[in-house]
């Protein structure tokens, strides 16, 4: 009798063809971040050691210019004047829109960049986009970074901008919105803000959430490589944001919290994302505790979208849009 294997599913060489079943933009989205031999181009660029503190701040430079260029390339000029606050540690960018659509509701944004990456000019951009996009202010929270200031710094400086957005906004009438890195902080955010007696918001907006520092998940093998845009694990990364604190821990790890009295939840990812798994786990894990939450996961899109220009990220804005709009829609309507 032959003996079981037992140890996974063997899958031989092969070569994973870019999908026919996306829009032609979005099949030239992934293209361009491929080389000729079939090797995503990110895939070259190896992460520090967690200890290379030195190596990390070099790295941080260079991405964060890339980023705030990147940005830039998804949308027109803004138009929301903007104004940069210090609360407490952390930066503020309070983007406002000429004529808000909703006076009265506010965005709370959160960035993304493995935290690490992704503040400074890349996350007052942001703000002043979305405050454009949704018609209302938005804080863009731009949180302390490693190597100088590991965690707790980001969560500390998250909670402090949600207390001072609190204090000036009905609850029922705020959004907070998370990208990658920044939905880990959007989570732990609500975990510490129930422990502390703070009023939770009117909903939370999850793309590509960070959710698991761990990396447990089954597309962190699946989809290793496959996805173009984060074809590698980023543990150098989380263990230089825990700064020896567990990984699992709640905080950092805030899938494994309590997540029960949580507001309405938007989850998304994509079928090439390397975090997909951090988003279905999470979409069941709210379901199961009442927790109302939708799942969007998108055909053949790999980490972030496929660039912000594609009918695949458009229709995700458009989700987006209609989820937020959804949640604010006791707040009055300038227009309409």
């Amino acid at each position: 009798m032959t003996e079981r294997h037992v140890g996974g599913v063997a899958v031989p060489a092969r070569i994973i063809p870019f999908p026919t079943s996306i829009s032609p933009e979005a099949r030239t989205a992934l293209e361009r971040l491929v080389r000729e031999d079939g090797t995503p181009h990110n895939a070259l660029h190896v992460m520090p050691s967690p200890d290379d503190h030195a190596a990390w701040t070099a790295m941080q430079a260079a991405v964060d210019a890339q980023y705030a260029q990147a940005v830039r390339g998804l949308a027109d000029t803004p138009r929301a004047a903007v104004e940069t606050r210090a609360v407490g540690d952390a930066r503020l960018h309070v983007a406002v829109p000429a004529d808000p659509d909703r006076p009265d509701c506010a965005l709370i944004d959160l960035h993304g960049g493995a935290f690490v990456f992704g503040g400074g000019d890349a996350c007052r951009q942001s703000a002043q986009i979305q405050a454009d996009r949704h018609g209302v202010r938005c804080y863009g929270v731009d949180y302390r970074l490693p190597p100088q200031h590991p965690h707790p710094a980001a969560l500390d400086d998250g909670l402090t901008a949600y207390r001072y957005v609190m204090e000036r906004h009905d609850p029922g009438k705020v959004v907070v919105f998370g990208r990658s890195a920044g939905g880990n902080l959007a989570l732990a955010i609500m975990l510490r803000a129930k422990t502390a007696g703070l009023p939770l918001p009117a909903g939370l907006v999850l793309l590509s959430p960070e959710v698991d520092l761990t990396e447990s998940g089954d597309s962190f093998e699946v989809n290793r490589l496959v996805d173009v845009v984060l074809p590698h694990s980023l543990r150098a990364a989380n263990r230089l944001h825990a700064n020896g604190a567990e990984l699992s821990c709640p905080e950092l790890s805030p899938l494994f919290g309590d997540l029960t009295g949580l507001p309405p939840t938007f989850v998304q990812s994509g079928t090439r994302d390397l975090f997909l798994s951090n988003a279905v786990r999470l979409h069941r894990a709210l379901r199961r505790v009442g927790v109302a939450a939708e799942l969007h996961v998108f055909e053949g899109m790999p980490h972030g979208g496929f660039g912000g220009r594609t009918p695949e990220d458009l229709e995700l804005a458009q989700e987006t849009a209609r989820f937020i709009g959804e949640r604010w829609s006791p707040c009055e309507l300038r227009h309409g």
